[in-house]
């Protein structure tokens, strides 16, 4: 199947305040936050018409570009209105919605303390990341080479766009070998995460084990899917995971916005099975996110 490229498509772009056409949506080839990465950014979904905890994505767009050192000239009240209006505009009924925010080309070094900041929100169709046949027997992940770096080396509680050159490194690597995707372990080589998700384990004691996001993004979905898991009364354990210990669980899935929740059947040499509470999660995340309630939605 031939790919559209993402320059060359339908529709409008909301870029700093204004609708503008879609293939107009560009900037200079000197914009900073093309050579020193000074952008952050968004992943959301909109299920049945609804951008899936949209508030809490806009406040950690605002919270990565404070880390960066610089504010969105707009408030999370004024992107929350565009991001609404362009689905409502747009007739999106499953789709991925991307605000970046970025310094200009106003000044081109190291500082850039003069810069424009720029702000765009593009919304496409997408409905599902991994296919029905990985989501059933789950996905093979290889260990990337690269690691998470340090909280003293990067800003890793921010979603910028320089922390994801070694996650589209790791990816690619993994798809080379024929693989879905890579685990990332941390500076400390402990389990962190994989390119764009976070990591669940069912372990021997029948608790669900989770990497301490302490080097990396605490998902939204994240969040949500050890919430659901505690409705149902699974005790989540969060703490520092060997890779080891990789031998001693009987479950694994992903968790996030592009993955919803997938199950993993392997990670380089560990094996594990797609079972029961990963298919309940799986379908209480489907259930919610599709559910008739936007408030329950829209609740962190």
């Amino acid at each position: 199947m031939a790919l559209i490229p993402f320059d060359d498509r339908d529709g409008h772009i909301w870029f700093n305040g204004d609708y503008i056409n879609w293939r107009d949506a560009r900037l200079h080839v000197l914009s900073h936050g093309l050579h020193y990465a000074s952008s952050v950014f968004e992943g959301e979904r909109v299920y049945g018409g609804s951008i899936f905890r949209s508030r809490a994505h806009t406040e950690r767009l605002h919270k990565s570009a404070a880390l960066l050192g610089f504010e969105i000239p707009y408030s999370v009240d004024e992107i929350e209105a565009a991001k609404h209006d362009m689905v409502e505009r747009t007739g999106v009924g499953e789709g991925y919605l991307r605000p970046i925010a970025w310094r200009g080309s106003e000044m081109m070094g190291v500082s850039a303390q003069e810069t424009r900041i720029n702000v765009a929100i593009a919304l496409w169709d997408w409905p599902s990341y991994f296919d029905a046949e990985a989501k059933t027997k789950g996905i093979n992940l290889t260990i990337a080479r690269w690691r998470r770096p340090s909280p003293e080396c990067a800003p890793t509680d921010s979603k910028a766009a320089g922390l994801y050159m070694i996650c589209t490194l790791s990816k690619h690597e993994a798809e080379s070998q024929g693989l879905h995707d890579a685990l990332m372990l941390d500076y400390r080589g402990l389990v962190a995460e994989a390119t764009g998700a976070n990591v669940f384990f069912v372990m021997e004691d029948g608790r669900l084990h989770t990497p301490v996001p302490d080097c990396f993004l605490d998902g939204i979905t994240r969040r949500t899917v050890i919430a659901l898991a505690r409705q149902r009364g699974h005790e989540i354990v969060e703490r520092q995971i060997r890779p080891e210990e990789m031998a001693g669980a009987s479950e694994c899935f992903l968790t996030g916005t592009a993955a919803e929740v997938t199950p993993v059947g392997s990670i380089g040499e560990y094996r594990f099975t797609p079972g029961r509470i990963t298919a309940e999660l799986d379908s209480d995340y489907n259930d919610l996110v599709r559910s008739a309630d936007t408030a329950v939605r829209a609740a962190e």
